[in-house]
């Protein structure tokens, strides 16, 4: 794993908050609590990292296995917006920023630093660009917004289309193995409607097709695995299209 080239000692001074980003299966979470430790251990005693997710599905509590939360991998590094939304609700983006502005605060009020970890494209440029909500404006037509005022280093993590597609076929078996289909089954049986959970795309559309027998098993995985393959590479079309947009993004190897 390579760290990003800053000055540790000073990071506090230079940047109000660092944002971890990039696709699926790319190493996003560990790379950011890895930072969040390397961070830690540089400032004072009593101090410390938190990291924010920005993860559009990882709000949602039942939701565990199918959105990757990995919630072991974070340790002793505080987290938080992860299981704050009951599954069925409707989460947007609005508010999110808010319960981000909420959570940033509250961070930097102990003497913490912030991190946001996490792949939802369009949570991230909310904050980038501070997204005015009264406007009548598509949301995808505001990437002009004037930016937020906050100083953020940002770090992508970069993978080839090969490593990545090889990555997310494995955790993608990996995650069926674990229970994926019947932790989705226990959300239907829990009163969760099914065209909720399929509007939440990815693995909760497709088992959830699954299990109203509308797929089999292997069309379901095979199916499941081009559109998570396909979502990948959207994300980082996205993020392309941030840095067209002046938002610079230091890559790396993960």
């Amino acid at each position: 794993m390579t760290l990003p080239d800053f000055n540790f000692e000073t990071f506090r001074k230079d940047w109000d908050l660092v944002c971890v980003l990039g696709p699926t299966a790319s190493g996003k979470t560990r790379l950011a609590v890895s930072l969040a430790r390397e961070l830690s251990s540089a400032m004072g005693t009593g101090e410390g990292c938190e990291i924010i997710s920005a993860d559009s599905r990882q709000v949602y509590r039942g939701m565990d296995i199918g959105t990757g939360k990995d919630l072991a991998d974070y340790g002793d590094i505080p987290y938080h917006l992860i299981d704050i939304a009951e599954s069925g609700e409707q989460y947007n983006v609005f508010r999110f920023k808010e319960d981000f502005q909420a959570a940033f605060q509250s961070i930097v009020s102990r003497g913490n630093f912030p991190i946001l970890c996490g792949g939802t494209g369009l949570y991230i440029n909310s904050i980038a660009r501070d997204y005015d909500f009264r406007s009548s404006r598509p949301l995808s037509e505001d990437r002009g917004s004037a930016p937020s005022g906050l100083r953020i280093y940002f770090i992508g993590t970069s993978v080839s289309r090969e490593v990545r597609n090889a990555r997310i076929d494995a955790r993608l078996d990996a995650r069926l193995q674990e229970g994926m289909v019947e932790e989705i089954k226990g959300l239907l049986d829990s009163g969760v409607p099914a065209e909720r959970l399929i509007s939440y795309g990815l693995e909760y559309k497709f088992v959830t097709l699954y299990l109203l027998g509308e797929l089999g098993y292997e069309e379901m995985r095979l199916r499941l695995s081009t559109a998570i393959h396909q979502f990948a590479k959207r994300q980082m079309t996205w993020f392309r299209g941030m840095e067209r947009s002046g938002v610079l993004i230091h890559w790396v190897e993960v």
